[in-house]
């Protein structure tokens, strides 16, 4: 098997302005290209950070995310950053909140989160 790399995530937003404000303008992601698909009344933008490609629907009918307890699926999707108190203070400035910093108990390493505007979680790790 020839398994290399993730390609890409995909998230659904119910907010295309929000959900692409918060991606774009707050966390840095970059716009490969923008679709509308009328077939499935929905938005795909598709967006990258370094070797990080996200695939962004939008669709104002979907049902909200399940919270807790968790649900099977994808639970959340972690950042790899220099300084999670940096990160942490930065994103603070740009108006988002985190969670308070905490160490993984598995790895040692200073990790939190936080969420994008329909309450998907994102994890800062070292």
């Amino acid at each position: 098997m020839n398994l290399n790399r993730v390609h890409h995530v995909a998230i659904i937003g119910s907010d295309y302005e929000k959900s692409k404000h918060f991606y774009v303008d707050l966390l840095g992601f970059q716009v490969i290209r923008e679709t509308y698909r009328a077939e499935r009344r929905d938005h795909k933008i598709d967006l990258q950070l370094d070797d990080l490609e996200l695939e962004l629907f939008i669709a104002a009918d979907r049902p909200a995310r399940p919270n807790y307890p968790e649900a099977y699926g994808l639970r959340h999707l972690a950042f790899r950053v220099d300084s999670v108190e940096e990160t942490v203070e930065e994103l603070g400035q740009r108006g988002i909140v985190c969670e308070p910093i905490r160490v993984d108990e598995l790895t040692d390493k200073p990790m939190t989160f936080f969420f994008d505007p329909d309450g998907l979680p994102l994890e800062l790790h070292e």
